[in-house]
């Protein structure tokens, strides 16, 4: 890899946003990988300010770092995706993303009625949990983690 490909990790901080110790976190974790120079410097690949990005953008979205790592693992090393790349990453967070949506539409949905806590507390949770049906699907607030 050509030295004008490789960044200090100061620089790296700077276009990314991230702060050198998160990038030595991510590094440690093995979603970035850096070259050292002579003098024991990190160097990493132009490439990691998109690795970077998406990393960012996958935590917010709620991604573990196991499963942004999985999708990093896809991608090819030493050069920067490409948008076939992307597409595939892309694909498995949008189907992580769908499920999330449903999961919030089903709670804001239900969130006026009953929470399916198995208190029987309330007059309404005769109607929506009769009989505490929602303890046998195991304990806390069944009918909104549904």
């Amino acid at each position: 890899m050509k030295a004008d490909d490789l960044l200090p990790i100061g620089e790296l901080a700077r276009r990314t946003g991230l702060s050198v110790s998160a990038i030595r976190f991510y590094e440690e974790k093995g979603l970035v990988e850096a070259w050292r120079t002579e003098g024991n410097q990190r160097r990493f690949p132009r490439s990691d300010i998109r690795r970077l990005s998406f990393i960012l953008i996958a935590q917010q979205l709620g991604l573990s770092l196991g499963e942004i790592e999985e999708a990093l693992s896809s991608l090819p090393e030493n050069r920067t995706p490409n948008a076939r790349d992307w597409a595939k990453i892309s694909k498995m967070i949008r189907n992580e993303l769908d499920g999330q949506i449903a999961q919030l539409e089903r709670m804001r949905d239900n969130l006026d009625g009953c929470i399916g806590c198995g208190c029987l507390s309330l007059k309404k949770c005769a109607l929506y949990n009769p009989m505490d049906e929602a303890a046998q699907e195991g304990p806390g607030p069944r009918i909104l983690q549904a």
